[in-house]
């Protein structure tokens, strides 16, 4: 038994699709998120500068008493989770493998569509990922910087958005795909506009579900589960502009989040 929270961090909002899959899986587990909405976006970054703010943003959610912590965000699991698991005396998990280990589950004919930030996409840690499971898949990788744009404004279900996913996922749809892996935690955002695009035969793997469900597992192999009958606690945090972020955060969660405080991270 452990009644501390699990701590969740992200380069903005997106890590609040990881969020509500744990409140799912795990509805009786306390939460602190932490969006960093001051420095986003992380696609663009270098592989340094992730791992420094990755390492600032982790220092912060040690404070808050923690007992576990994931990397919510594609970009900073790909360029910095095992140099924060060296660094770090806490379970770290990010969402590459566990995205990389359902698209495997669920491709038939073994092409895998991979889209996500640049940094992500550059990084090819889906790639790598993908192939160290199943050496003989065939993979096709898209950057797609203007999902995330889409999501926020809220325009996941527009014209805008099926008309930008056409041009993203033109050469998967060639390519015969029959898996795409969401690698960016925006995107799940975009499922029916994707599937519109792709159609009903493609699996669209959300690499938040995967990541619940091997928290869930490593709280109940090492008996880290909550055990108290008060309702869990959700705490909110963010680098900049927490009113956006309470506003758009609560159509990412699909629930309303009151508050949002504002953190230096620059202390961390």
């Amino acid at each position: 038994m452990d009644n501390r929270p699990i701590g969740v961090f992200d380069s903005g909002l997106g890590g609040l699709t990881v969020v509500k899959e744990l409140i799912q899986q795990l509805p009786n587990e306390s939460i602190v998120y932490f969006g960093d909405t001051a420095r986003i976006p992380y696609g663009t970054r270098s592989k340094e500068t992730v791992t420094k703010y990755s390492a600032q943003c982790i220092r912060f959610l040690l404070t808050r008493n923690i007992k576990l912590i994931v990397i919510a965000c594609n970009t900073a699991s790909a360029n910095s989770l095992e140099a924060m698991q060296d660094l770090f005396d806490v379970p770290i998990l990010g969402v590459i493998g566990p995205g990389a280990e359902a698209a495997v589950l669920a491709t038939r004919n073994n092409k895998i569509g991979i889209i996500g930030t640049e940094g992500t996409i550059r990084s090819k840690a889906y790639y790598k990922a993908l192939i160290s499971r199943k050496p003989d898949l065939e993979l096709y990788d898209q950057a797609c910087p203007l999902f995330v744009h889409i999501v926020e404004e809220g325009w996941s279900d527009t014209e805008i958005a099926r008309l930008t996913a056409e041009k993203y996922l033109d050469n998967m749809k060639k390519g015969g795909v029959d898996t795409i892996v969401l690698g960016c935690t925006h995107y799940p955002l975009l499922t029916n506009t994707i599937r519109k695009v792709v159609g009903e035969s493609v699996a669209l793997i959300n690499p938040a579900v995967g990541t619940a469900q091997e928290v869930k597992k490593l709280l109940l192999e090492k008996n880290m589960l909550r055990d108290s009958e008060n309702p869990p606690d959700y705490q909110f945090y963010v680098s900049d502009f927490g009113q956006r972020f309470q506003q758009i955060g609560s159509r990412f969660l699909s629930r309303d989040i009151e508050y949002a405080e504002k953190v230096d991270i620059e202390k961390y």
